[in-house]
């Protein structure tokens, strides 16, 4: 056998148009770079590929979350008494994106010009036209609703891309999660420090429960369960971006999808 084919940025955006991704496009992607193979110039590469397949007008958008490495919260989501004079202060400029979103994330939230929106938890990055607009005034509370980057991507008519990535990692449908009618969604409250002018200011976040199911009820991957019935309808494209098996879906469609596919199995009517 011979080496495996070296994959370049040219190559890769070429795979991204024929998946479907095209000029002006809004995407918030995710990605398993480890599945896409050999690239020249590592996930900066795919970055690149992205934003020239959406080209100057379009944005890209990636999943943040914020680096601790460890968990600092008790029971009650308040910082640990021990810990409390330790954890650094959260500042979108220098925050770094969870470690476990992935490669192509601290790609994104590392670029030079990216702007990061001011919510922790449900921290959003994003690299061109629309950057600011995405991600400015981000709310605090219930981060993943109204007037969120998430929201504002089903508004703007953008699309959701996972090259390679598990279908369970489609942040998108914890918007669904909250714009669900769905009795006994589980509320967390967690504790934050933020950097701010006037130096460490402290702030409660109340927010649905986002690291396990909102309910009762589903198994713990049941995002990929939705996403997999939505694709069985037609709608989306599949291909691959380099050798990774990739999904590309309207946010606009897919959010009320899921809404309607949660209601059925574990709201008021089901």
């Amino acid at each position: 056998m011979g080496e495996p084919q070296i994959l370049t940025r040219a190559a890769l955006a070429a795979d991204l148009r024929r998946l479907g991704l095209a000029e002006d496009d809004a995407v918030m992607a995710h990605a398993a770079f480890g599945r896409v193979g050999p690239v020249l110039g590592g996930p900066d590469a795919l970055v690149d590929a992205v934003l020239d397949a959406v080209g100057p007008a379009g944005t890209l958008l990636s999943y943040q979350d914020w680096e601790l490495s460890v968990d600092v919260w008790d029971e009650d989501g308040r910082v640990r008494e021990e810990l409390r004079d330790h954890v650094p202060p959260f500042d979108i400029a220098t925050a770094r994106p969870a470690r476990d979103h992935g490669v192509l994330a601290a790609a994104v939230g590392t670029r030079p010009g990216v702007r990061r929106s001011g919510n922790p938890g449900a921290s959003v990055a994003a690299l061109g036209a629309g950057a600011e607009e995405f991600t400015a005034g981000h709310p605090l509370d219930y981060g993943y609703g109204e007037d969120s980057p998430f929201a504002r991507l089903v508004a703007a008519g953008g699309r959701v891309l996972m090259v390679g990535a598990p279908l369970d990692t489609m942040t998108l449908l914890h918007h669904a999660e909250h714009l669900a009618d769905l009795p006994g969604k589980r509320r967390i409250r967690i504790e934050y420090p933020f950097a701010t002018a006037h130096g460490t200011e402290w702030r409660t976040v109340e927010e649905f429960d986002t690291g396990d199911p909102v309910v009762t009820g589903p198994p713990e991957d049941y995002f990929r369960l939705i996403v997999e019935d939505y694709l069985a309808t037609g709608a989306g494209r599949r291909g691959e971006v380099g050798h990774a098996a990739s999904v590309l879906v309207d946010a606009a469609d897919i959010v009320p999808f899921a809404v309607a596919w949660m209601e059925e199995r574990y709201g008021t009517r089901s």
